[in-house]
């Protein structure tokens, strides 16, 4: 269960977030919806630690993030939270297999175990055989697809998504969109989604309205 308390952020003069309180439940896919400036990345970006908020808590899994200290939190974010972005960001240098292993080393794993649990998600995701592929190698939907095995490698308790099909056709958006249900059915996964998408956010079991910083329906 993920819950933000009366979250405030500014940036300068700017009042981003103006006491945003959400409570998401394990499981839960939720869609985070609203108007550029409304403040839906800034939300997401404290709930992945990203960033701290001027005041308010967040918790997660009953941990609260304000009282952890920098090194713990990297840790937290490492093995709880998982991220998939609008442009996949993976590293072009390294194949998709190697891409998935990384937060499974970060978290201390040794090679021959992050290999074995970037195998088994990347398998999962029927990317099988685009193990030794490089992201230029790889199609839109394909690379989206290892983005998300990478962010499931530690089996995280939320994977928060920023704008995850905006630069994908629609066949491909359509099943990174099937995806996020069928990990949901599957693994009891949450979902935590920014999006402008009206057709995913009216797939979702929520739909959290922001505007000028504040949820609002």
């Amino acid at each position: 269960m993920i819950e933000g308390i009366e979250l405030h952020k500014s940036f300068g003069d700017l009042h981003v977030l103006k006491g945003v309180d959400l409570r998401v439940e394990a499981g839960e896919i939720v869609a985070v919806v609203g108007p550029s400036g409304a403040g839906k990345t800034t939300l997401l970006q404290l709930l992945g630690t990203l960033d701290k908020p001027d005041s308010g808590d967040i918790r997660i899994g009953g941990t609260s993030l304000g009282k952890l200290k920098e090194k713990e939190l990297a840790l937290f974010r490492n093995k709880h939270i998982g991220f998939v972005f609008q442009f996949h960001q993976l590293l072009p240098e390294f194949t998709a297999l190697e891409n998935v292993m990384i937060p499974a080393l970060i978290a201390g794993n040794s090679r021959r175990e992050a290999e074995k649990k970037a195998l088994e998600v990347l398998t999962y995701l029927r990317l099988q055989d685009r193990l030794s592929h490089k992201p230029s190698q790889l199609s839109g939907g394909e690379n989206q697809r290892v983005a998300v095995a990478r962010a499931l490698v530690n089996r995280p308790d939320v994977v928060l998504a920023d704008e995850p099909s905006g630069s994908l056709d629609t066949i491909h958006k359509q099943e990174l969109h099937q995806l996020f249900f069928d990990l949901r059915k599957e693994l009891n996964q949450t979902f935590i989604i920014v999006t402008h998408d009206t057709q995913l956010a009216g797939l979702t079991d929520r739909v959290l309205e922001m505007c000028d910083g504040l949820i609002v329906s």
